[in-house]
């Protein structure tokens, strides 16, 4: 059955998108299923990150990606067709040195982006915004999010994220990344705290320092919870055991027998630490009641 134009395009998108993991990769490798279109063959398969892919599909070389990877290339899209899509992710194509079309793809939030940002807010935080998506796709989605513009960096290339991750880190914040893409993977590794999704891909996985393995944005309120908690923790062990040996081993070394005659037996002092040790475990276990609690 012959196919249209329309399902050319995004037969031959999906193709060259094949070679990559990227979630817009991903969404018009669906569509082109949805649709019924096979792929066709390709080869020599080229990927620049933060701008786009290319191959060779039936001897052409194809295009896919924004409208910077096209220029590199000298290939000029049409842009006053195309305002119509404001708002939307812009994949522009070319065959062989000439733009073909574009397909426009729409962001949907996750169902529970906006109460995590509302939950990271409460708990004291801040919340930016870093994207190499088009500054109108961008503050589309940050409108919906309640993120101010000052909160916004947009087109920005993976290094440029993890530059943006640097300044703040030399302004003296303490800064958490969460993302799941390969264009992520230089901005995981800049900051403090990386946070990676199990579904993502595998350079932002190996980057991370924190793996989440349900596909949930919750799980990083859950995960800064629980790293709070279990630091607090830590404190109060170490507390507890400064002060335990601080009147301890004084008491242990006879300083109470000039004075109030008293003296510790060997049996006494090694039962009084082995207290230490269980109290200071036993308080590490009640880091698991309060979790399950909350």
């Amino acid at each position: 059955m012959p196919i249209s134009d329309a399902q050319w395009l995004l037969q031959i998108a999906a193709t060259v998108e094949s070679g990559t993991s990227h979630p817009l990769a991903e969404a018009i490798l669906q569509e082109a299923r949805q649709q019924g279109l096979s792929l066709l063959l390709a080869e020599d398969f080229y990927t620049e990150p933060g701008l786009g892919i290319s191959a060779l599909v039936e001897g052409d070389r194809v295009l896919a990606g924004n409208a910077d990877w096209l220029r590199q290339y000298g290939v000029f899209a049409e842009m006053s067709s195309l305002t119509s899509l404001e708002g939307k992710t812009l994949v522009y194509v070319a065959v062989a040195g000439v733009f073909v079309g574009v397909i426009a793809v729409s962001d949907t939030l996750r169902p529970d982006a906006k109460t995590t940002i509302e939950k990271l807010r409460s708990m004291g935080l801040r919340v930016m915004l870093v994207t190499g998506d088009r500054r109108e796709v961008a503050f589309a989605i940050a409108q919906q999010l309640d993120i101010g513009s000052d909160d916004i960096l947009a087109e920005v290339r993976p290094q440029g994220k993890a530059d943006a991750i640097a300044a703040l880190q030399a302004e003296g914040h303490q800064v958490a990344m969460v993302g799941d893409g390969i264009n992520d993977a230089p901005a995981l590794a800049q900051a403090d705290v990386g946070i990676g999704m199990q579904a993502g891909t595998d350079a932002a996985v190996e980057t991370a320092q924190i793996v989440l393995m349900r596909d949930t944005l919750g799980d990083v309120v859950e995960s800064i919870y629980l790293s709070r908690l279990t630091f607090n923790k830590i404190r109060q062990n170490l507390f507890w055991a400064f002060a335990y040996n601080i009147l301890g081993i004084p008491i242990a070394a006879g300083i109470l027998l000039p004075t109030f005659g008293l003296a510790l037996s060997p049996a006494a002092a090694g039962a009084f630490m082995a207290f230490s040790s269980v109290s200071v475990v036993t308080n590490s276990l009640l880091l698991r009641q309060k979790v399950i609690k909350n």
